[in-house]
């Protein structure tokens, strides 16, 4: 079993930035794809960002391409969210999550998730 623990979420005018990690641990050498997710009030869990094991692959969704970068550190089992030029939009409940596989859009198929860090920006 793996376990995802996140941090630093928090409250950030517009236009700040903030930098979220996530660690892994367990069985957390069956990991390959990791990503980010975010939930706002009445809204459904949203694709934010993958990357690969190699970290040579990462997709990002267009809404925060150029504000946001994902990054892992596989020596610490960690993966890293950037995010900068924030937005009231991007105000949510942020998850880290991972797979066996590679990276896919669909949250039914991440394997382990994290509980959650939220992300307020305000105006």
């Amino acid at each position: 079993q793996v376990q995802l623990v996140e941090s630093g979420g928090g409250l950030v005018q517009a236009g700040g930035s903030l930098r979220l990690s996530c660690a892994a641990s367990g069985s957390d050498f069956s990991i390959n794809a990791m990503g980010w997710f975010r939930q706002a009030p009445g809204k459904d869990r949203e694709f934010v960002t993958a990357i690969s094991r190699s970290g040579s692959n990462t997709y990002y969704q267009d809404s925060v391409k150029g504000r946001f970068t994902i990054s892992r550190d596989n020596a610490k089992n960690t993966v890293y969210l950037q995010m900068n030029s924030l937005k009231p939009e991007d105000t949510a409940v942020y998850y880290c999550a991972a797979r066996n596989g590679g990276i896919v859009y669909d949250t039914r198929l991440w394997n382990y998730w994290g509980q959650g860090t939220q992300v307020t920006v305000s105006s």
